[in-house]
């Protein structure tokens, strides 16, 4: 979910560059261009289709995710300048976060079509266990950032943390 860091007493957050507060000192972590797929067991395409458009999913199980908030948001897809946003539904509902492994092995089970980060999906795609679905209109977005007020002494384990991933090469 999204919160207020000071408020919470932590002294860093994981944001992506669209919902940066300005008044915040942010580094780059993970690859800097990622992608949300979606994907289905070969078993479920065969007996259910293979969507072509992202309204077809529309008809078809998918696996959701769900903020803390109680958010639920639209699986988005873009291909040669067009936007598509679904509302699709399903048979599974997870919290956002740790539970979206429960829809991912949901999904490898033959259960519906999953909506993910391409890099959590790219190890089931490798051997089998998913296939892609709707590639061409997977959306790109830019990767994460570490982020953190400037404005106040740095902690030691912080800044250490920081000056790793500053030393690391994101793809």
């Amino acid at each position: 979910s999204f919160v207020d860091i000071l408020a919470s007493g932590c002294d860093a957050g994981i944001r992506y560059e669209e919902r940066l507060e300005q008044d915040m000192i942010a580094v780059p972590i993970g690859p800097r261009r990622q992608h949300y797929a979606t994907a289905a067991a070969p078993a479920y395409l065969d007996r259910h289709g293979r969507p072509e458009h992202p309204r077809d999913l529309l008809r078809h199980a998918c696996l959701r995710g769900r903020f803390a908030s109680g958010l639920t948001p639209p699986w988005e897809f873009e291909r040669d300048g067009e936007v598509v946003s679904v509302e699709p539904t399903g048979p599974l509902l997870v919290s956002t976060g740790t539970a979206m492994a429960l829809a991912l092995e949901v999904a490898v089970a033959g259960g519906g079509i999953v909506s993910l980060f391409e890099d959590w999906l790219r190890p089931y795609f490798d051997d089998g266990r998913l296939e892609p679905v709707l590639e061409p209109w997977w959306q790109e977005f830019s990767g994460p950032f570490l982020y953190y007020p400037g404005r106040r002494l740095t902690p030691a384990p912080l800044r250490a943390f920081i000056d790793f991933v500053g030393g690391m090469r994101w793809g």
